[in-house]
């Protein structure tokens, strides 16, 4: 399992080398870059060749790319709406899937290996009409990543279009053989649990996002601070058909600083270690 982390643990920090040596120093072999203006600006030329130039002086990598939630600098509070690639309002489909693609175009500076997708925000009912918007969406964009060497991955979310029963629906009626899922551990404990999760998309899973709550709310935590067994997760995750990368995806408002974000990172790495050894 490659161990990797994602910069949302630095969200309300411009994301700069000094930031990625913490990663580094921490043992991380991969980085999953968060894709949000105020923190990875992915439209600012200048701010990708620094963070570029980083990733091709360091054996750490840019393993994967978390797509926009948001196209401001404020995660929407000024009233900028949702990235939302299936929204029933054609215009809003195409803006948002521009905003994707503007995420993209970091591939050809920083290569990546993987985007990181939501399918509908949480009040989005499952339906045919969703079910056609995520096909169309998931095509359009991965003829666009394709030439950029990036292949897609869908998460599964708390809403219901992006349950895991209906995201296996999705990839197996648009025949996307070469999209997979990142499973979302902490999202999968609040629903139907982590072991019916592994269990419904074992066979997709090329990637994780690893953190940790208590079963009553999205709080992103570290894992061992929440009530997830790791032994069992890690155990499923070391059995699947491609064993996943584990990137820990730890909220910012957690308020850790940059010395315990590195020894946090280091112990939950450690934990990976030891289930692989087992």
């Amino acid at each position: 399992m490659l161990k990797a982390i994602s910069s949302h643990v630095f969200l309300d920090h411009r994301l700069h080398p000094g930031l990625l040596d913490v990663f580094a120093r921490a043992g991380a072999q991969g980085v999953e870059l968060f894709a949000a203006r105020q923190h990875f600006d992915y439209a600012s030329r200048p701010h990708i060749r620094e963070l570029a130039e980083w990733f091709r002086a360091n054996s750490t990598e840019a393993f994967s790319m978390h797509a926009p939630l948001y196209s401001d600098a404020e995660m929407g509070r000024g009233g900028s709406p949702a990235v939302n690639v299936i929204h029933p309002e054609k215009s809003r489909r195409i803006d948002a899937m521009d905003e994707v693609k503007r995420a993209l175009e970091v591939a050809e500076q920083i290569p990546f290996r993987f985007l990181i997708l939501h399918l509908g925000e949480r009040e989005d009912t499952w339906s045919p009409r969703a079910l056609e918007h995520s096909i169309s969406a998931l095509e359009h964009l991965r003829a666009f990543a394709s030439p950029l060497g990036v292949k897609l991955l869908v998460e599964n979310l708390q809403g219901d279009v992006a349950r895991p029963d209906h995201l296996v629906e999705i990839l197996s009626a648009g025949h996307f053989r070469d999209i997979g899922v990142c499973l979302d551990v902490g999202h999968a404990h609040l629903g139907e649990g982590v072991a019916a999760a592994l269990s419904e998309l074992n066979a997709h899973i090329r990637s994780t996002h690893l953190h940790d709550n208590k079963r009553d709310k999205d709080t992103h935590l570290w894992p061992g601070d929440g009530t997830i067994n790791w032994d069992e997760t890690l155990s499923g995750l070391k059995a699947a058909p491609q064993t996943p990368a584990g990137v820990l995806e730890i909220h910012y408002t957690l308020g850790d600083s940059v010395e315990a974000v590195e020894e946090k990172a280091k112990r939950a790495f450690d934990k990976m270690d030891a289930a692989r050894e087992k």
